[in-house]
């Protein structure tokens, strides 16, 4: 008769059943928050605010939270609509900035991105006109009672003198064509030159500024005018707002170099371009300031304006 050996598989079967109970435990994958901003872009002054774009670069994941700022630039912006995937830079001056597009998700995890912003100066247009025998400049006098208007004089004679012993008063009118300039144009410059004659045919022949109190005015003329029909008593009057008084002065000759940026930007936006009107504030006798004219034999002493400005 055999005898049957009983074999031990208690510790079998314990570690079964306890492979059996042990559950498998999987550790849940954190979903990296990826934060996209547009690319970096240019604007030109005078436009100064741009559109800053972001999006979460993640499909899977829950953006809950957005945040734009500023990390550097010239100056400080203003950021409208900060806690928005879009929001507005505003105020930008020229330079380079850059900004931060922040993503935040459910999980409280954070994405950054950054988008930077070149900001070039204006594009400044010059215009620069001397024109020759300029149909649009005359000078007005009176003369014993009489007009004494020139329309083509070789001067711009300022002046209160006299000829013959009788009293001469002699104002000037000059405008230029500014019709290249867009209505809307933000002028940034505009200079009047005027030249001194060196051989003057008015005051005492010999120096073109003479009196005591030779200072002069320059104004915007107010009202339309025409060249060949215009005389000492149908004269337009000058606006006072923005004149420009310019000193008098002991030197017997002196070229002007006359700020004008305001009158020539009402002249401008207001469509309403009749010129300048110049004459000595003192109209007191033995008072002069002679320029040369647009006649004048030289070129380059005939009434010059430069203006720079800017297109919108």
């Amino acid at each position: 008769m055999k005898t049957h050996k009983l074999i031990p598989v208690t510790g079998l079967i314990v570690f079964f059943a306890l492979a059996a109970c042990q559950k498998n435990t999987v550790t849940p994958t954190v979903q990296k928050v990826v934060a996209k901003a547009e690319p970096d872009v240019t604007i030109t002054l005078p436009k100064d605010s741009v559109l800053l774009t972001g999006t979460d670069g993640n499909p899977a994941d829950v953006a809950v939270g957005y945040l734009w700022s500023q990390i550097s630039g010239p100056g400080e912006a203003s950021i409208v609509n900060e806690s928005s995937a879009s929001a507005t830079a505003k105020h930008l001056v020229e330079g380079k900035y850059l900004f931060q597009f922040m993503v935040i998700d459910n999980n409280g995890l954070s994405g950054v991105d950054t988008v930077g912003v070149i900001v070039k100066g204006p594009t400044i247009t010059t215009l620069d006109l001397s024109p020759t025998n300029n149909p649009n400049e005359t000078n007005v006098g009176i003369y014993n009672g009489q007009d004494a208007s020139n329309h083509t004089s070789i001067e711009e004679p300022l002046c209160a003198w006299t000829i013959n012993f009788i009293p001469i008063t002699v104002r000037n009118l000059l405008k230029f064509d500014l019709s290249s300039i867009p209505a809307n144009a933000t002028i940034t410059s505009a200079q009047l030159y005027l030249y001194s004659d060196t051989i003057p045919k008015n005051g005492d022949l010999v120096h073109a500024n003479s009196g005591t109190d030779n200072s002069f005015v320059v104004q915007q003329v107010a009202t339309d005018w025409s060249t060949a029909s215009v005389t000492w008593f149908n004269q337009p009057a000058g606006l006072t707002a923005n004149q420009v008084i310019l000193p008098s002065t002991n030197q017997p000759f002196l070229n002007m170099n006359i700020n004008v940026k305001d009158m020539v930007s009402s002249m401008v936006s207001s469509n309403a371009n009749y010129g300048f009107k110049l004459f000595v504030q003192n109209e007191v006798l033995y008072t002069c300031r002679i320029f040369c004219s647009s006649y004048y034999s030289d070129p380059s002493r005939h009434p010059r304006l430069i203006v720079k400005y800017i297109k919108h």
